[in-house]
């Protein structure tokens, strides 16, 4: 097929087929080295037409920035969302190879840059709407996160520093907060929106004069920076500016000062602001500066945005006067307004912040600035019906995705649907519709039912809420009769009885699990928290007089999704099924039904069954994203870590490298026509290409992990599983998700670093083709235990090995353990902590040639092994052996308490005495005592060895 040929079909199936043809020729006349790129890289030609057919602006975009597209060849692959730390870091980076830029076309270059990548998974369906949104967000916050840092140092070195006076009458740095409103405070953020801003300092003082002009009032100094950091963002250049930047939602809105101090802003939001002023701050957080001085604001006006006082008629009135101010200024005859119009995103909007208004006084739980969360718990709080929520869900998914396609065409803030007929089949085809009649129907029945909802909602002259029935009301009474006779409950427990009154779920409240939660709830704040969260849970709490019975987790979660439709139902019903299955592990863990050997055993079984799980629910959506079916599937899972090593605990990540078999014969069956399934409408493709989408083998396979780990790891309305994390593949973070199983070998064999060796000692098949992985494991485990015997050629000593393993060792221990606070000790990253058992015993593993055993890969196990081998002497062996024992034991009921931590909190007596009782030591001292003695044991023996 020649080049030509290979383009035309790509296009034909795109939504504007001639806009992509034209900007692939102008790239190719005006840079035929960056035609030549794309010619030779399938998955990335595709990628790049994809986004010229679905947006003239990005086409534009990449004609003026050719260098762009070797950039989004390294970032395409990537399915995760980009937090605003990590997006800084890239900026920064930009900078520096801009550094001639003026700093405000800079900003606007850059976010220009991102949305290359962010708008491609949108459109890929590669994220949620609540993903595509927060990363958005997140973009926005790191750009005025670099303009605040800019603006700072360029003041400081004309006033000095601004200072206040503290509690202790000292002086001290004043600090500052940029505060985002509306879609931009709920990380709500679209591709064009304004963004609306408040800006905040910490308190009235001065500036210390130490800069090249004489000292200035903090006030005046925060104006400035104010003034500053919006010109940066906002100022328009030839090239536009980052964002639109809307200051008129500050105190005393266009005539209020642009930056003001926290008990100036207090004052203001308790005595002078209107109602929807206050409405206003329902969607509010701190984006940059110091997050302090907003949840300082924050905590003392809360009470006035959630008043207790509020009357559910008050709220939906004040609410329903600003939607029909908007109803008034807004009317449109040119088509449907999907921000403003009737059914619109803003109704949706305004049922969740009527609802906050009027129950957040007294349910704290409602404050949610995201609107997917707050309307998730307004139904939860049975404030909203299932059916309800579930209209609303996908309303704003299509609207909100709608809202994208329209604005991001020519890059303005548009939300009108067209009513040019060839205009609205472009966009119709853009939102993945046959014809513009369906997509005409679809917009009504989601429109539909968003303004029957608001106006069940803020109609008068209907019940305003669901009724809740005489059998709830009676059942609610028993349930606080029941806990009158019982002990005062703990903040805990309250929570989750609090959770549990409002819902609508049938419980009863036997004594026995009475005793559960209260011991739950003493034992593990961090569980009885997702009780609160999810009060469902409560009815499926194991009974503890019986002993734990092994499950199949892998049949149940089958036997669950089995009975769901869609992608979204799947994930959900599988969080839902997994939470119940770990709570149980929870239940008998505190009851010390089970020791903590066993519950690590069972969560390893959980985590190895839920990719299992996953795995089959990515081939579904495969064959339905690609209408292909997926007979076999040569693709395996290998475990590293805590994963790899059998030792999975309550908060651990999925440590995981992704292979499949480019040999093998398996054949993807690819349907040309969904309506006609005759032979000749069917071929079969080789694993090369996979067929009429013209997708090689890596890109397949690169969205199939991400439809992998978001099955994983996406946050939704029913929570996650797990973080998986991918760095430790070949080439880390630069490399693919996913490699055949030659590639992955012959990367070990050639170009792998010792660190990797180190990581890869604990490498296991976990899920998926095992045959596959097997092979790949045991392969894998030859080569680098070869890789280490030939150090010893040139080097009989292991030095080199020896010298690496302590190098990785220390950055890890500067890295994660530096930022210790004075009441904190790191019991693994800190000196004498489990990595230097770790690393020690990776280290004579491979030194000595002693590889995993298949049946047990445990590190007690281990150490044992190398013991018997002579590999270590019986003082290192009983001080790793003895040491891990108490140290892992600790790490267990650390996390069992307190969550995902490896840090014990010396300041936390009530977490301590919880430990000391779970692991039988008398008191907080014999503790510490044990843990200073083995730390110090096992930092010998670590010097011993590699030292």
């Amino acid at each position: 097929m020649s080049l030509t040929e290979k383009i035309e079909s790509f296009i034909k199936n795109l939504p504007d087929a001639a806009g992509a043809r034209r900007f692939y020729l102008q790239l190719a006349e005006n840079f035929p080295a960056e035609e030549r790129k794309l010619a030779k890289n399938e998955g990335l030609l595709s990628d790049v037409l994809t986004l010229a057919a679905f947006s003239p602006l990005l086409a534009t975009t990449i004609l003026q920035n050719p260098d762009y597209i070797s950039w989004l060849n390294r970032q395409r692959i990537s399915s995760k969302v980009r937090g605003k730390d990590e997006i800084l870091e890239s900026l920064a980076r930009f900078a520096l190879t801009n550094s001639s830029v003026e700093p405000n076309i800079l900003l606007a270059r850059f976010r220009r840059r991102e949305l290359l990548r962010i708008y491609l998974r949108d459109i890929r369906n590669l994220g949620t709407i609540a993903e595509i949104t927060e990363e958005i967000s997140n973009l926005a916050d790191a750009i005025l996160e670099y303009a605040l840092r800019f603006s700072q140092q360029e003041l400081d070195n004309r006033y000095g520093i601004p200072l206040e006076i503290d509690k202790k009458e000292r002086a001290a740095q004043a600090q500052f907060c940029t505060v985002a409103l509306g879609k931009l405070g709920s990380n709500e953020l679209n591709y064009a929106s304004d963004i609306d801003l408040l800006f905040l300092y910490s308190n009235d003082g001065t500036t210390s004069g130490k800069g090249s002009r004489n000292a200035v009032t903090n006030r005046e100094y925060f104006v400035k920076l104010a003034e500053f950091v919006t010109k940066l963002v906002g100022g328009q250049t030839g090239e536009g500016a980052a964002y639109r930047v809307d200051l008129r939602l500050r105190p005393h809105g266009q005539v209020g000062a642009l930056a003001v101090s926290v008990n100036e802003a207090v004052n203001y939001y308790k005595d002078s602001a209107q109602s929807w002023e206050r409405q206003v701050l329902i969607r509010s957080r701190a984006c940059a500066g110091n997050a302090k001085v907003f949840h300082n604001f924050f905590e003392k006006i809360k009470s006035s945005v959630f008043s207790t006082d509020e009357t559910m008629e008050n709220a939906l009135q004040n609410v329903r006067l600003s939607k029909e101010k908007i109803n008034l200024e807004k009317i449109s005859d040119k088509g449907f307004n999907v921000k403003l119009g009737r059914g619109g995103i803003r109704e949706i909007e305004f049922i969740a912040q009527a609802l906050q208004l009027a129950y957040g006084g007294s349910d704290g739980w409602l404050r949610a600035p995201h609107t997917l969360i707050s309307l998730s718990r307004l139904a939860d709080r049975k404030l909203l019906t299932e059916i309800e929520l579930t209209e609303i869900f996908e309303a704003y998914d299509f609207l909100r995705r709608l809202e994208h396609r329209l604005q991001m065409e020519n890059g303005l803030q548009t939300y009108l649907v067209p009513n040019n007929e060839e205009r609205r089949f472009l966009l119709a085809k853009r939102m993945n519709f046959v014809d513009s009649q369906e997509f005409v129907n679809t917009l009504k029945t989601h429109s539909k039912n968003v303004n029957r909802i608001f106006s069940r909602i803020f109609n008068p002259s209907e019940n305003l809420m669901p009724e809740r029935n005489a059998a709830k009301t009676q059942r609610e009474i028993n349930y606080k009769l029941r806990i009158t006779n019982y002990e005062k409950p703990t903040s805990n427990e309250q929570q989750i009885f609090s959770s549990l009154e409002k819902s609508d779920i049938e419980t009863d409240l036997s004594k026995e699990t009475l005793e559960t939660l209260k011991l739950l709830s003493e034992t593990s704040p961090h569980f009885a928290e997702m009780l609160a969260a999810n009060p469902g849970l409560i009815a499926d709490l194991p009974k503890t007089t019986e002993n734990f019975t092994e499950k199949n987790y892998h049949q149940i979660f089958l036997s669950a999704i089995e009975k769901t439709n869609g992608f979204a139902q799947k994930l959900a019903v599988l969080r839902k099924v997994w939470s119940r299955s770990l709570l149980e592990i929870v239940v008998f863990d505190i009851y010390e039904k089970i020791t903590p050997q066993k519950a690590r055993k069972l969560q390893t079984n959980l985590a190895e069954a839920s990719i299992e799980t996953a795995l089959f629910i990515t081939k579904l959506e495969l064959e339905r994203r690609f209408t292909i079916t997926v007979d076999d599937f040569p693709f395996a899972v290998l475990g590293l870590g805590k994963l790899g090593g059998g030792g999975m605990d309550y908060g651990s990540d999925l440590d995981l490298v992704l292979v499949y078999d480019e040999v093998q014969s398996s054949k993807f069956q690819v349907q040309n026509s969904k309506s006609d399934n005759s032979e000749k409408h069917r071929q079969f493709c080789t694993p090369k290409k996979l067929g009429t989408w013209n997708l090689k083998l890596e890109t397949f396979y690169a969205r199939a992990v991400e439809i992998f780990v978001t099955t994983l790891s996406s946050l939704t309305r029913d929570g996650h599983l797990y973080r998986v994390d991918l760095r430790l593949r070949p080439d880390g973070k630069n490399g693919a998700t996913s490699l055949s199983k030659t590639a992955f070998l012959s990367y070990l064999e050639n170009r792998s670093a010792i660190w990797e060796w180190l990581a890869y000692v604990k490498l296991r098949g976990v899920a998926g083709d095992l045959n596959l992985a097997k092979e790949t494991e045991n392969e894998a485990r030859k080569i680098i235990h070869e890789n280490a015997r030939k150090f010893q050629i040139s080097d009989s000593k292991f030095q080199t090995l020896k010298d690496e393993t302590r190098r990785v060792r220390e950055k890890l221990k500067e890295k994660k353990a530096k930022n210790l606070k004075g009441r904190e000790i790191d019991i693994k990253f800190g000196a004498g902590g489990m990595l230097d058992v770790y690393f020690a015993m990776r280290f004579l593993q491979l030194r000595d040639d002693v590889p995993d055993d298949a049946e047990n890969r445990s590190t007690l196990f281990m150490l044992n092994k190398l013991y018997e081998k002579d590999s270590l002497s019986i003082e290192d062996f009983q001080n790793f052996s003895n040491g891990y024992k108490f140290l892992s034991e600790l790490d267990h009921n650390l996390r069992l308490t307190v969550g995902r931590s490896t840090r014990l909190p010396l300041a936390n007596q009530t977490v301590l005495q919880t430990i000391v009782t779970r692991m039988k030591l008398g008191s907080v001292k014999h503790l510490l005592e044990k843990l200073t003695s083995h730390r110090l044991n096992i930092r010998a023996s670590f010097e011993n060895i590699v030292g």
